[in-house]
């Protein structure tokens, strides 16, 4: 009988393991680096501000957000955007114009670059935003941390795509922010079922991460972390190489965004 019993037990938890993604099959977080959200910036008093949150509002109003939302993050509710259906009825028609959006491409999924082309959530938002007003849309490759100086220069419209604002010039008004519309820290993620399943569980392992600076920064606010971990390795190729990486068995945690994580556990 107890061994009956210890069956049913150890299929119960299979089960259950089955239904979160399967063994080794999903990645879990194991600790929080940074804490951060994601939103969109706009010059000072510049009226594009009005007509492109007005379409935002109408396009959630929509469904449409929504629907990126399930496709890209597996859950419709993840992004967090105003719904008003007339939200363009008080405003003017808009005037035939270029559109030009600042992308961080190293924000997968929300911004990234594929066979030589902007893609990711937000790029598909902007587009929907674009042929809603009837304007031409332009993708321009920014740094978050040049998201002032690209603005003022008037070389973007907007900063929109995987951006994490810098708290510090937002509390100056150095621009206009429009969000945050999506939390996005950065996080220490393993697979479901591994033997890493909290940041006690580091020591020795293999760790893999893009050879960004803000990876680098992240990694760096923990000083310990650096020293428990058996090796780390820098990838060239980004949060899509790092989760390779790891589903190949070649590391044992990744430092990624907990958006990629949402991406990755739903594709």
């Amino acid at each position: 009988m107890k061994r009956f019993i210890c069956i049913l037990l150890i299929l119960a938890m299979a089960w259950g393991l089955c239904g979160c993604g399967g063994f080794g099959y999903g990645v879990k977080e194991v600790q929080l680096l940074v804490e951060q959200d994601y939103s969109l910036a706009f010059r000072n008093n510049d009226p594009l501000y009005f007509y492109v949150t007005a379409a935002i509002s109408v396009l959630a109003a929509q469904g449409k957000v929504e629907e990126l939302s399930a496709k890209w993050l597996g859950d419709s509710n993840a992004i967090k955007f105003a719904k008003q259906a007339d939200a363009l009825d008080n405003l003017e028609e808009p005037e035939k114009r270029t559109f030009t959006v600042g992308m961080d491409i190293n924000s997968f999924p929300m911004a990234y670059i594929s066979n030589g082309e902007f893609w990711g959530l937000d790029a598909e938002l902007a587009r929907a935003v674009a042929e809603l007003l009837g304007w031409e849309l332009k993708f321009q490759e920014i740094e978050k941390e040049n998201v002032y100086v690209e603005l003022s220069s008037g070389n973007i419209d907007c900063a929109w795509g995987g951006v994490a604002l810098d708290p510090a010039e937002v509390e100056q008004g150095l621009y206009t922010q429009y969000g945050p519309y999506i939390e996005n820290n950065i996080i220490l993620a393993a697979r479901n079922g591994s033997a890493v399943w909290n940041k006690l569980r580091l020591n020795g392992r293999k760790m893999v991460m893009p050879s960004t600076t803000e990876a680098m920064e992240a990694l760096n606010t923990d000083e310990r972390l650096a020293k428990r971990l058996g090796q780390i390795t820098r990838l060239a190729g980004g949060t899509t190489e790092c989760f390779e990486y790891l589903y190949a068995g070649n590391c044992d945690v990744v430092l990624t965004d907990s958006t990629a994580m949402m991406y990755f556990n739903c594709h």
